[in-house]
């Protein structure tokens, strides 16, 4: 099987995505180069596709909270116990 790059609609736009069978776990690694974080794998390509879809999500949505953290709009609370 060889590598493809493909295009994965999100919520948030559309992410050129580079798709490579994995040789040891079988199925594909994926990653959204555009998108610093967004890495994920599926036994299959159809699933690969969306969990890349759900990593980019993410990786935006981290990115949106801690800058939103950073200006003082949220406050993040660690719920540990001492």
């Amino acid at each position: 099987m060889a590598k493809k790059t493909l295009t994965v609609g999100t919520k948030y736009g559309s992410f050129i995505c580079v798709f490579e069978p994995e040789k040891d776990m079988g199925g594909y690694a994926a990653e959204a180069r555009s998108v610093p974080g967004a890495i994920s794998w599926g036994k299959n390509l159809v699933e690969a596709k969306k969990m890349i879809a759900e990593a980019v999500e993410g990786a935006i949505e981290a990115k949106i909270v801690a800058k939103a953290e950073k200006k003082g709009i949220v406050q993040i609370k660690s719920n540990r116990h001492s």
